[in-house]
């Protein structure tokens, strides 16, 4: 299915100062905003004369909501009111607006009922499907033009080298630099296929922190040194290959900066991404709502300020935008301002026709890539494989922890090999010493044990001490690390609850297809 998309038109007469300021920022759109809030954003469009914004879902979302006091509301009609309000939005600016979200594993990521591709830890076990990892930069970027969308914040290019991570884990492609740095690039090159712009993130790199940004601020008390073999390592590689922008983290690294967090740090932004990394493209704050650093700057439009003069050139997510703008005319200088608006501008030029005319992007079912990356990435863990086969032909118990997930899988188990599926109370309760356990956790976060109660934790142990397992994990494999597995222990892992990942599995456990995957990150408990 070909879709046309609406091409816009830049200004050929020069720009007012106030004008170029308002083009460093980006604040943040709502898809479920009311119709007052709507307005507001349009009037602040007109009058500040933003540059970018960038669509979250709603304002009890991840980005807003950070104590989840709020209830996250589903609209099935998600993506017909993002395209709404883009079209109201771009109406409202003289100039027109780069529309911007994070799409790390597709619009899914933003926007229900849209196409979602596996996470990028599930790519990440691609031994050799780069050449996957470039279809699905590519199609995500098509998804974006279709919806009207220029710019994807992504992708994640932090080395999750610390499993306690909160914030990354499964949106990074693993722990090894090599690995990272080769898959961000095949991801980056099929999305420059489609035009959309990108941007890599978290500069200095976010992986090594056990602090959740959203909600206090990470220390990464490493030397320069030491950073530029890992953290860092992603990031000189990629721009040297070439990237549109660079997000920057809220983070603190002491032996850098002592007192500035990096995004208002001169000294990481300035100094070190700058003149060290050769970078010269545009760099864009992460969220300045995020407690990290907006608790540290009471006063609005300070932190705005402190954010460009430390080298910044996009303010993603101000809600200061008023206050940000006049700090920013009163004290910078007119060249300081050139400098970040040529750079946004240039962007701008690169996604925005000269000559106005529309463009018909090809639009693809992503049902069928995600089937063939479940083929080549679900992975054997096996500790005693003849006990795993031993498991697969015998009289097994078929037990399933889904919590409410549609567990496809375990149904046709049932129905092909006759094993009815039960709970882990009667697993508990059974005399029989041969089990499967498809587990489903309810969350891809580590936090409260990946959304899985004591009690259901406590059993799965239990029954991994005292019988004979075949786990097949549907979800982060970091998991793998609370289940106090034993060196003799049988998993694998899936990685994904997709529909298409459930079918491969089976066909897995059938004997049909081979596990070809590779686990991309180093577990701290299994070693099997």
């Amino acid at each position: 299915m070909n879709k046309t998309i609406q091409t816009y038109l830049l200004p050929k007469e020069p720009l007012t100062l106030k004008q170029k300021v308002g083009q460093l920022f980006m604040p943040a759109a709502f898809i479920n905003d009311t119709e007052e809030e709507v307005q507001q954003m349009e009037q602040l469009i007109k009058e500040y004369h933003v540059g970018s914004i960038c669509f979250f879902h709603s304002r009890a979302s991840a980005a807003t909501n950070f104590e989840g006091k709020k209830a996250i509301v589903h609209n099935e009609k998600s993506y017909d009111r993002l395209l709404e309000l883009i079209k109201r939005y771009q109406k409202a600016a003289s100039i027109p607006l780069l529309i911007a979200i994070d799409a790390e594993w597709g619009l899914a990521m933003r926007i229900e009922n849209t196409a979602q591709y596996p996470y990028a830890i599930t790519l990440g076990a691609l031994t050799h499907g780069n050449d996957l990892i470039h279809q699905v930069g590519e199609a995500i970027g098509n998804d974006c033009k279709q919806a009207g969308i220029q710019w994807n914040l992504a992708p994640v290019v932090d080395i999750n080298n610390n499993p306690e991570n909160p914030v990354i884990g499964y949106r990074s492609f693993g722990d090894n630099r090599e690995r990272v740095v080769e898959k961000a690039e095949a991801f980056l090159k099929g999305m420059a296929i489609s035009g959309t712009l990108n941007s890599i993130k978290h500069f200095p790199g976010h992986g090594d922190t056990a602090t959740d940004s959203h909600l206090g601020l990470p220390v990464i008390d490493k030397s320069l040194d030491e950073l530029l073999q890992n953290e860092l390592y992603p990031f000189k590689k990629l721009i040297e290959v070439g990237v549109d922008s660079v997000m920057v983290g809220h983070l603190l690294l002491p032996q850098l900066d002592t007192e500035n967090p990096s995004t208002t740090s001169p000294k990481i932004i300035t100094e070190l991404l700058r003149k060290q990394l050769g970078f010269t493209g545009v760099v864009i704050s992460d969220a300045l709502n995020m407690h990290a650093v907006s608790k540290k700057f009471p006063k609005k439009g300070t932190l705005e300020k402190a954010a460009f003069d430390a080298g910044m050139d996009v303010l993603c997510f101000s809600e200061h935008v008023k206050e940000g703008v006049d700090a920013i005319l009163s004290d910078a200088s007119e060249q300081r301002i050139q400098e970040s608006f040529d750079r946004i501008w240039k962007l701008k030029h690169n996604v925005f026709s000269e000559k106005g005319d529309s463009k018909e992007i090809e639009s693809n079912s992503c049902s069928q890539l995600n089937r063939t990356i479940a083929e080549n990435t679900i992975t054997e863990l096996f500790g005693d494989k003849v006990m795993a086969d031993h498991i697969k032909s015998s009289n097994f118990l078929n037990v399933s922890v889904s919590f409410g997930k549609k567990n496809w899988f375990s149904e046709q188990i049932s129905l092909q090999f006759g094993s009815k599926t039960v709970d882990l109370d009667a697993a508990l309760l059974s005399e029989k010493e041969n089990l499967m356990i498809t587990l489903f956790p309810p969350a891809v976060k580590p936090k409260n044990q990946f959304g899985m109660d004591e009690k259901t934790v406590d059993s799965i142990q239990k029954l991994i001490q005292e019988k004979n397992v075949l786990l097949y994990l549907f979800g982060n494999p970091y998991v793998l690390d609370i289940l106090k597995l034993k060196p003799e222990s049988n998993v694998v892992l899936v990685y994904q609850d997709f529909e298409e990942f459930q079918k491969v599995a089976f066909d897995h456990f059938s004997g049909k297809s081979k596990a070809k995957g590779q686990l991309p990150i180093q577990l701290k408990t299994f070693r099997p």
